[in-house]
């Protein structure tokens, strides 16, 4: 009888029942354990006849301090329990601006400009092509009207009026989803990495909607992509101490100041990827936004790789040989993002994946360190833990190298590929585009989980968790709602232009 080969063993015997079986077995350990011990003592005091059972009652004696003690042990108990117990985080609604179809940026329109802008340079021009072809980007995404100019003019005045579009419009369109006024604002916090003015964008706002003149504002910066999710952060820090609070989140990234207009390959790369973005949160911490909220916060988790050279350098704005500032894009890059998803992953992973997966990853580190160092290490099964995940839509690479670590469908990151052809990296507003997307295809029902991760300038992987509080009806508004009909779209590896 000849030998039966591993193959054979594989598809003979069902594995995938014999997990989907182990997953059931230790995530319920503790309901199959009880089961048996609740039948045991049913089953004794079944066999107890009436007058045992009415004997044994009569012996126990209790007075009035015996019961007031215990009792009130327990309601001090409830007391403390109940006022230490962090305030439940809702996110009432959001709102994404769209860009108008005038700021389109077709490729031919971008590698013409390209070339009229770096006549003097082709090598940079065919750089910025063979970018664009495998970037991942289609024909919508948008570019502000100074961009569009030739020479672009990144003036003050351009950059302020982008600002005052993108945050404007999607700040109308929260107002008109929410029903809130202005006036209802208690927290309002913006986030916009490379462009700063004075006075800030919180400021900004403030004068445009006659916010209150006790808001607690802050406005970030620096902070790169993943900034929407310190935010995030921020908010729920700052609604666990206001009570009855309501918090505006504004994310975006302005481009007009931060066009690069020198030949650096490096500094040109963000050129290609980033376009025209933004969006506006709604937190509350109210109790009557409990059933009318869409999601709820459950956890944020923060990485920060900033003690490292590398990380710290990997993503830079700095001058080039002849002046010009630009974001220089290390090729170190992806390699930095893996380490910071790990360690990301690593703190993230206890909070949220069931105990089937942390079991097999605790057998799995314990055998490399005491039996053999070159066991492959166990990638927990986070599609145990989520039913949707938003991913960052920094560009193509970004969005191979998660789907390959976290071993994810095509479904699963089908929201960020589509968010990247359609608007391009909206720098920290990408993730509520992609949420918006899931939304939009109807895909959101009430207990799903979704997990947001996105990298940022420093170095920095964070992630937010995100519980639907009810079942989301397709919305009729939004960014999505005149194509959502025409996605998913095939992307090709390589477009030829």
């Amino acid at each position: 009888m000849p030998p039966i080969s591993p193959e054979y063993f594989s598809n003979s015997v069902k594995l995938k029942h014999v997990k989907l079986g182990y997953q059931y077995l230790v995530n319920h350990i503790l309901y199959l354990l009880s089961i048996p011990v609740m039948v045991g003592i049913l089953i004794e005091v079944l066999r107890l006849g009436p007058d045992e059972v009415l004997s044994l009652w009569r012996s126990l004696h209790f007075d009035l301090v015996q019961i007031l003690c215990p009792s009130f042990l327990i309601v001090f108990i409830a007391t403390v329990y109940f006022m230490s117990k962090p305030r439940t985080i809702y996110l009432v609604d959001y709102a994404c601006y769209k860009p108008p179809v005038t700021c389109r940026v077709p490729f031919s329109t971008f590698m013409e400009h390209s070339r009229l802008i770096l006549k003097d340079n082709p090598k940079s021009v065919e750089f910025q092509m063979r970018i664009l072809e495998r970037s991942g980007l289609g024909e919508e995404t948008c570019l502000p009207p100074s961009i569009h100019y030739i020479p672009p003019k990144p003036t003050m005045e351009a950059a302020r009026g982008e600002a005052e579009l993108v945050i404007f419009s999607a700040m109308d369109s929260l107002f008109k989803k929410t029903g809130i006024k202005p006036k209802d604002i208690d927290i309002l916090i913006v986030n916009c990495s490379l462009f700063s003015p004075t006075p800030s964008l919180s400021a900004m706002i403030i004068n445009k909607y006659k916010l209150r003149s006790n808001i607690k504002s802050f406005n970030l910066s620096g902070m790169g992509c993943s900034a929407g999710l310190i935010s995030i952060d921020l908010a729920r820090d700052l609604l666990q101490v206001h009570p009855n609070a309501n918090a505006v989140v504004v994310s975006t990234e302005i481009i007009t100041p931060n066009y690069y207009q020198g030949n650096e390959r490096a500094m040109l790369l963000p050129n290609c990827l980033f376009r025209m973005g933004g969006s506006a949160i709604l937190l509350s911490n109210r109790r009557s936004h409990r059933w009318s909220a869409k999601y709820r916060l459950v956890h944020v988790v923060r990485t920060h790789k900033g003690a490292d050279d590398k990380a710290y350098r990997c993503v830079f704005e700095e001058e080039d040989k002849e002046g010009k500032v630009g974001i220089n894009l290390s090729k170190d890059l992806m390699t930095i993002a893996g380490e910071a998803l790990k360690s990301n992953i690593t703190a993230i992973g206890p909070l949220v994946l069931p105990a089937s997966e942390q079991l097999l990853f605790l057998l799995t580190l314990v055998g490399r360190k005491i039996f053999n160092p070159k066991w492959k290490p166990y990638i927990p099964d986070f599609r145990q833990a989520f039913e949707h995940f938003c991913i960052h839509a920094g560009g193509r690479a970004v969005i191979d190298e998660l789907q390959k670590n976290l071993q994810l469908s095509a479904e699963h990151v089908e929201a960020s590929r589509m968010t990247l052809h359609r608007f391009g990296n909206t720098s920290s507003s990408s993730l509520w585009y992609e949420l918006g997307y899931i939304e939009e295809k109807g895909r959101m029902r009430r207990g799903n989980r979704v997990w947001q991760i996105a990298f940022g300038s420093g170095f920095k992987c964070n992630s937010a968790v995100w519980k639907c509080n009810r079942t989301i009806k397709t919305p009729v508004d939004g960014p999505w709602a005149d194509c959502i009909d025409r996605y998913p779209v095939h992307i090709p590896e390589v477009v030829k232009l």
